[in-house]
């Protein structure tokens, strides 16, 4: 069975650098599966909160992870730290799905590829909302 490629750094354009800690690595000696997908939420929502469109403690709009997956090309070990690359690959009217590439140091190729499927509601009724202006230029500019 053949394996689709994995994107290059340079198909992210926007990286957070995550540290990876003691406790992350697992009985096999390399970072385990779940980590993964907290570094996925990390970067997103850390590049949300920075460009002023996720307000976590009182937005009127959250997201809500409704899909995810991720693939893996090779471990990763503390300490190495990683290195998050960031991506919208689809912007819905309230939805939006992320796609995220863990690099580590020397390496062109992700060591992880994953995504996640937000879709944002209002954060008092749960229904889907439409993306407000702003949210969506923010994630024009990583798309």
């Amino acid at each position: 069975m053949s394996r689709t490629p994995f994107r290059p750094r340079k198909a992210y354009p926007v990286f957070r650098t995550i540290p990876t800690r003691w406790m992350d690595n697992d009985s096999y000696g390399h970072v385990n599966n779940v980590v993964y997908y907290s570094w996925f939420d990390t970067a997103v929502n850390a590049y949300l909160i920075e460009v002023g469109v996720l307000d976590i403690h009182g937005g009127a709009t959250i997201g809500l992870v409704v899909e995810t997956g991720c693939r893996y090309a090779r471990s990763v070990t503390f300490p190495e730290p990683v290195e998050a690359g960031i991506r919208a690959a689809h912007i819905g009217s309230s939805s939006v799905r992320y796609e995220i590439g863990l690099f580590t140091s020397g390496h062109d190729e992700a060591a992880a590829e994953g995504f996640f499927v937000h879709v944002y509601v209002d954060s008092a009724t749960r229904r889907p909302a439409p993306l407000p202006d702003a949210f969506r230029a923010a994630l024009a500019a990583i798309a």
